[in-house]
């Protein structure tokens, strides 16, 4: 009991709980989770493969093939490829002088294997520890898409699911060799490295959507030999939780950490599914652009009396 207190106290004065937030520009993040979720589509195809929970809302897209899905979102689309050791799909598209990269979440079984490596081990361009799975595809998307990347212009990454996990830490990669990244805004996202990490990119431009029932974003889990070493997998970056009735809430740090414990001995269920879906995201975020409303996330928790709320 006494290591958890002290756990949970040292959690808390090296990452205070921030209680005021930036107003969301949640015309732009509709215009990012657009773009995330045309990285499920091919090129040339009348419609996206669909797989797993992973499945792409192709019809949100009008089941169109990937240029013209960029097309009707005023993109140009620059480069567009597989990774064929981990079949991870990305691309590149332009607008209005500004560069994205938007990356593909879980299709297949390679990306599945990708999920499940979930040792953290010490990146050595980065020197921090990173999901090792995640960290393994972000350095081969990042060699490849260097050569079609403008210095000249501002770089922002999204991604859904794995994809948002490899946005994140591409967008680390850019940031340490001085391109212009503006930011990241990933869709139901897990967690990429630890509290260390976490802090050391803490000035990372990273806003983490997310809706209330999505259990991915929790995930990987608090193991007890983490907690023993105070090196815990750890979010980065503004959580922003989608919610019904045109509700929304932020958080991070900490309170963004105990969201999780409601989760840990939970099995999911068909909610938890649905709301990791990207039809599930683009559906809430469109209520938000209409007449978004912020509310105060309450964790519900609290120790020795003392309230995280």
């Amino acid at each position: 009991m006494f290591k958890k207190v002290i756990f949970f106290v040292t959690l808390t004065i090296f990452n205070p709980i921030q209680f005021t937030f930036a107003a969301q520009d949640f015309a732009h993040i509709q215009s990012m989770a657009i773009l995330a979720d045309a990285a499920y589509l091919e090129r040339g195809a009348l419609e996206a493969e669909t797989s797993d929970s992973q499945t792409s809302s192709s019809q949100i897209v009008n089941e169109l093939s990937l240029e013209n899905a960029l097309q009707e979102a005023g993109q140009k689309l620059i480069h567009h490829t597989t990774i064929p050791e981990s079949q991870v799909s990305y691309f590149i598209s332009q607008s209005n002088g500004v560069q994205t990269i938007s990356i593909r979440g879980t299709a297949n079984l390679e990306n599945a294997l990708l999920d499940l490596n979930v040792s953290l081990q010490n990146d050595d361009v980065l020197n921090i520890m990173l999901h090792q799975g995640f960290a393994s595809a972000a350095k081969a998307v990042y060699n490849d898409v260097k050569p079609y990347l403008d210095k000249n212009q501002p770089i922002q990454t999204t991604g859904h699911s794995l994809g948002g996990a490899i946005a994140v830490i591409l967008a680390m990669y850019l940031e340490q060799d001085n391109y212009p990244l503006s930011q990241v805004i990933t869709f139901g996202q897990p967690k990429v490295t630890n509290v260390t990490g976490a802090n050391q990119f803490s000035n990372l431009s990273l806003v983490r959507v997310v809706t209330l029932n999505d259990i991915v974003p929790l995930v990987p889990p608090i193991s007890p030999l983490q907690i023993k070493n105070l090196d815990i997998y750890w979010h980065m970056g503004e959580e922003v939780i989608l919610m019904k009735n045109n509700e929304y809430a932020q958080t991070n740090g900490v309170k963004s950490m105990l969201r999780a414990t409601k989760f840990v001995s939970a099995i999911p269920s068909e909610k938890n599914l649905i709301a990791h879906k990207m039809i599930t995201y683009l559906a809430l975020i469109k209520e938000q652009v209409k007449s978004p409303n912020e509310v105060p996330y309450k964790t519900n928790i609290s120790l020795f009396g003392i309230s995280f709320d």
